[in-house]
């Protein structure tokens, strides 16, 4: 597809209305050459290595992202998590039902895309080391919140109480941009001091090593380490479950999210 100025309107326009009509509730776009240019993707190779839970270890190091050639644009998608529906983020046989429910939502829009208009998607997959890319990076630069002092993104419809999945695309298409929401900047921290570990108890990122102002906590005051305490702790309280039409018995982890639910942000 050639793009030119009004298609190229038109097209994320239809973008934004099949995602929500797969199911999303926020959808934006970013473009890759931004998304090379944020924060994360530009901190990620100075950081020391980091083995903490989440981490999928691949050839080469952790958190480092691998572009896949020839995608131009990052399409963004995010489902609500409402705080009477915490079983989304419980992590039962290496995944929650949460991202399922983003992976079905991100396989349709590609099927969609790829069908409809001839444009090429490479459906990304959630882990940095596996080919992802910093999703809340993404999720700012495609227009849908800023990153809170908490480390999460924050939208002003729910607040950090979204969850976020990706999918490239071969189009040229913008970026939405960074939108002037910040409801961080006079609000008291309850995300600080809800934290079990105290991981933003003190700076530990700071301008002059890492050449940027744009740090972890927006001020460089999170520990991921001593966050990651916190969930080994979690995992070490697993429970057993029984999975509907299986034999199998599995763990089901339910971490921590004390410093998501603080935040009055979104909150009804």
């Amino acid at each position: 597809m050639i793009m030119t100025k009004n298609n190229s309107q038109e097209l994320r326009q239809t973008i934004y209305e099949k995602a929500m009509e797969f199911g999303a509730d926020l959808v934006g776009i970013a473009n890759v050459a931004d998304l090379k240019m944020s924060p994360s993707h530009q901190i990620s190779g100075k950081m020391p290595e980091y083995n903490g839970v989440g981490v999928k270890k691949e050839d080469g190091q952790s958190g480092v992202v691998n572009w896949p050639d020839g995608f131009k644009s990052a399409i963004v998608i995010a489902v609500a998590h409402p705080i009477d529906k915490p079983e989304m983020d419980w992590w039962v046989a290496g995944n929650t039902s949460g991202n399922h429910q983003l992976i079905h939502i991100a396989s349709k829009l590609a099927t969609w895309l790829e069908i409809e208009t001839g444009i090429k998607c490479f459906k990304l997959p959630y882990h940095i080391e596996r080919g992802g890319v910093y999703l809340k990076d993404a999720a700012v630069l495609a227009g849908l919140g800023c990153i809170g002092k908490n480390n999460m993104l924050i939208t002003p419809q729910y607040g950090p109480r979204q969850r976020l999945r990706a999918l490239l695309t071969d189009a040229e298409l913008p970026s939405e941009g960074a939108s002037e929401f910040d409801p961080c900047e006079n609000c008291g921290m309850p995300c600080h001091t809800a934290c079990p570990q105290n991981a933003f108890e003190k700076q530990i990122y700071f301008p002059a090593e890492y050449g940027q102002t744009r740090l972890p906590g927006r001020s460089g005051s999170y520990n991921r380490i001593d966050c990651n305490q916190e969930m080994l702790i979690n995992e070490a309280n697993f429970e057993e479950v029984q999975i509907e039409n299986q034999e199998k018995v599995e763990k089901r982890v339910k971490y921590c999210r004390e410093c998501e639910l603080a935040c009055p942000v979104g909150v009804a």
